[in-house]
């Protein structure tokens, strides 16, 4: 009866193939050897893919909320780089400060713009510079299609990030260079109406009773 049934079925694969039973079953073994490599490459990919995903969101925690600083120096923004995870990520635009702690893969160390993490990046925005003199946010030189590029990076954070307080601004002080030159401003002053001739003083009333007539009489 299997050896009927193993006749029928090479009549049946030769019919309707064209092959020899051989190569027929030679050629399904091949087909099944591609498929359990593929399935194994891939799905090992794609295993290994969901793992690191499902790590990574273990990692991550919720942010906090962001916490309004007010005014702060340019000094203690620095210590808002990324550098301590336990502190906000904070950036600075033309004065006001931003709390970009939910980018932190692109302003958190690492990132393509961590140098600008901590710091009124204004000017280098505006330039589109990555240099280290232009981390600053004296943009006073700069011209109207810099200013403009400035302004589109101002209403992108205005309208993504949370503002948490905004730069103080440090008073110059008087140096004494320029307090010797007010006092030689001064002195010039005082000269010049010297030499413009004696200022009127007024009479006292013993003076106008005192003339010269009265004198000659005595």
């Amino acid at each position: 009866m299997a050896l009927q049934l193993w006749e029928t079925l090479k009549e049946a694969i030769t019919a309707y193939t064209g092959l020899s039973p051989a190569t027929f079953f030679t050629v399904l073994a091949l087909l099944w050897a591609v498929y359990y490599v593929a399935t194994g490459l891939f799905g090992s990919s794609d295993d290994h893919i969901h793992q690191r995903s499902t790590a990574f969101e273990e990692q991550m925690e919720p942010l906090p909320p962001p916490v309004q600083l007010g005014e702060i120096t340019e000094e203690e923004l620095k210590q808002y780089d990324g550098s301590d995870s336990k502190k906000p990520l904070l950036m600075a635009i033309k004065g006001q400060i931003y709390d970009v702690s939910q980018s932190r893969m692109f302003y958190g160390p690492g990132g393509p713009y961590a140098l600008f993490a901590g710091k009124d990046a204004s000017r280098a925005l505006a330039k589109m510079s990555f240099e280290e003199k232009d981390l600053t946010g004296d943009i006073s030189d700069l011209g109207p299609f810099e200013l403009d590029a400035l302004q589109d990076w101002e209403y992108k954070f205005m309208s993504k990030y949370v503002k948490v307080g905004s730069i103080k601004k440090t008073m110059v002080p008087v140096t004494e260079g320029d307090a010797s030159g007010e006092a030689s401003g001064a002195a010039e002053t005082d000269t010049k109406q010297t030499e413009d001739g004696p200022s009127q003083t007024p009479v006292t009333e013993s003076e106008e009773k005192s003339s010269p007539a009265d004198t000659k009489e005595e």
